[in-house]
Formats: C-alpha cells, structure tokens, sequence
C-alpha cells in the first residue's frame, strides 16, 4: 500500500468545482489585491472564530511580524515562546528587533506553562505560544499572568484552524492570534497566506495598515509598513474551503481516534494527545518513540511517508551559533529526537490507518524480539 502524507489529488477530485468557480470568479473580476474577495473571507472567518476583526496577510510569519509592530514590540524588548515550533514563530520576533525569551515544554511538546512567570523580566512585553501539533495549549493559564503582569499575548495558531479550549476556539483568547493558510494547514491555500485576528478595532486598523505598506489611505503612509497582503485568488479558495472546514477536521478526529485504539496498548510508543480528543483538530498525529529514526526509516520502505515536526529546537538552529547552548531546556531536546508524525488527513482512509498501525506493530514486535534474543 502506497500513502500519501498530505492527499490534494483526492481532495480536488471532490471539491474541483467549487475551487474552480471560485478562481473563475476572481479572474473574470479584473480586481486581484485586497478586493471583495478578502474581505469576504475576512469576514467569515472572524464569525467563525468568534472575534470581532480579522485581517489578512501574506503569511503566517508576517501575521506574528506585523501583530508585534502593532503592539509595538521591538528592540529591547522579550518575547516569551516556545523552543520547539516551526522556525517562523521566531524570526518574526528577531524580525522587530526583540530577543526571544525560550521556556522548556511538557512531554507532549507544548510551552510549559509553569515556566512562564520565572522568566518575566522587565524586559518582557509578550507571550506568544504555539498550539502545537493543533493541540490547545492552556490559554486561559496563560492569559491571567499576561493580565497579571501586562503583558500582551499573542496566539500562534497555525496549526490549530477550529482548535477549542474550554468550548472556544484557540484564537479568541489573546490580544491578538495569528493564522498561516500554508497548503499543509487544516485551513490551507493553494500557495501562502495568512491573517491575524482581534478584539481590538484599534489593533486591527493598526495591522490592516502596516500589511499595505502603512498606508491609512491610498498614498498617504502613517506608518512604517511591509507588502504583506494576502491575494484575491487565495482568499476566494480559503472562502470556500473555509466551509468544510468543520467537517474536514471531523474527519481527521475520526482517523485519530482510530490510531489511537489501534496503537494505545503497543509498548515502545507513546502517543501525544490533548486532554480532550474532541478539542484538537489534529492537524498532526504524533507519536514518540526511542526508535523514531528507524521506525520512520521501516515505515518509508512500506510505503508509509512520516515526517518530523520539528527536528531541531529553535535556540539550536545554527542562526544562533553557540548563544542557547547553556539553555536549559532538557524536555524540548528530547521530545525532537522521539516526535514523528504519521499521515492523518481528511481524505484519508480507515484501512490506511490500519495499515500504518500494523506496520508500527510489525516493527516494534521486532524491534522488543530482538532485544530479548
């Protein structure tokens, strides 16, 4: 059996004629930057999130980028994250001059939150953590000691499109949440995009500002400002994915729960799970293992693609040379060294599941036989 890890030759064969109406659309409009298209997809996802404003960019770095320029974050100042996330959450702090401040996670890879208030310094104007893997982490924590201390708190909610927390959607608790529409993401494009959202009426002029060159109006410039402008074309395809998104993430519950019968009670693995299944929108299926390296190695031989999120912690990258290198972040460092993530998409199939399973079963019996002999 031959898998794919992200299936989009079978989610277009399904849904080619919407996606294909929607294009036409904007094509036979003439109107392609920051038209009726985005802001209807603004629109409809600030309902769906439950917030007030949503504001389109270009991607999900510069969502992060341009949300601290607008909270006026930069040099001198901290930003409280996470070590192990995608490379974007970062440069986008070291892109507004700001140091990144990094707080070990728990064993299921999240920012730990016990660790936050011990790194607050006078230095520190925000806390940006990450629903990893589109597991919550516990924002409602987070968010008394950002009120506690007056400390902003910024949502990185990439992986987490319909994520909950607590009966909420993750993106509705911080002073701001940003978004990527990367193709891998629940909610992905066909290319890159992103969006920040907000509460603040004030906050999201601010942003819709800065993503068009700090223009408050055509040509007169307020402020300093980027290109990032999430495009016609991109918003008219989240438009219309944006309606199965509910369902699609449905589907990826359903496939989770079957790995998890499948693969709960097999020893020399651990899955990574929320407190609640029903609140992830299990973007990725993680599992962590000593013999990660091998089992992705056996399963690629049978047709089985897994892929590590992430590999390396962020303050280990090489940007940074030997400046982390005393950090102690002992859980972080090991959790990239066990994590592997198998495929659990919408247009998946139960026997597929079944399939991996048997193939992690297959190994591990192998591997313990081994062991004993």
């Amino acid at each position: 059996m031959i898998i794919k890890f992200n299936d989009y030759t079978r989610e277009v064969k399904l849904r080619e004629k919407e996606y294909s109406r929607a294009l036409l659309k904007v094509l036979r409009s003439g109107w392609y930057i920051l038209g009726d298209e985005v802001k209807g997809f603004e629109n409809k996802l600030a309902k769906y999130l439950e917030v007030k404003h949503c504001v389109g960019v270009a991607n999900g770095l510069e969502a992060i980028q341009v949300s601290l320029m607008a909270l006026g974050v930069g040099a001198g100042d901290e930003v409280i994250t996470t070590p192990v996330s995608a490379m974007a959450t970062t440069l986008a702090v070291l892109a507004v001059g700001a140091t990144p401040v990094f707080a070990d996670v728990n064993e299921n890879g999240q920012m730990d939150t016990d660790l936050v208030e011990n790194l607050i310094t006078k230095k520190t104007k925000a806390v940006l953590p990450v629903h990893l893997y589109g597991q919550p982490i516990d924002i409602v924590k987070l968010k008394q000691i950002c009120l506690k201390h007056k400390l902003f708190l910024i949502e990185d909610s990439a992986q987490a499109h319909g994520t909950t927390f607590n009966g909420r959607k993750v993106g509705a608790f911080g002073d701001v949440s940003c978004y990527s529409f990367y193709p891998t993401k629940n909610l992905g494009a066909i290319g890159d995009g992103g969006a920040i959202v907000t509460d603040s009426a004030k906050l999201a002029k601010i942003c819709a500002e800065i993503r068009d060159y700090g223009q408050e109006r055509k040509y007169v410039h307020t402020r300093y400002g980027l290109n990032s402008r999430l495009d016609e074309l991109q918003a008219a395809i989240l438009f219309e994915k944006l309606r199965y998104l509910n369902t699609d993430n449905g589907k990826r519950r359903l496939l989770a729960r079957r790995y998890i019968k499948n693969l709960k009670s097999v020893k020399g693995i651990n899955i990574i799970l929320p407190l609640r299944v029903n609140d992830s929108n299990f973007h990725l299926f993680v599992v962590r293992t000593k013999k990660r390296d091998e089992l992705k190695k056996y399963l690629s031989e049978h047709g089985v693609p897994t892929l590590i999120h992430f590999p390396t912690t962020i303050p280990d990258q090489p940007i940074f040379g030997k400046k982390y290198k005393n950090l102690e972040i002992p859980e972080a460092r090991a959790i990239v060294n066990e994590v592997l993530s198998l495929p659990c998409h919408p247009f998946m199939k139960i026997t597929e599941v079944d399939y991996v399973s048997d193939k992690i079963k297959e190994f591990l019996k192998t591997k313990c036989n081994n062991a004993k002999t």
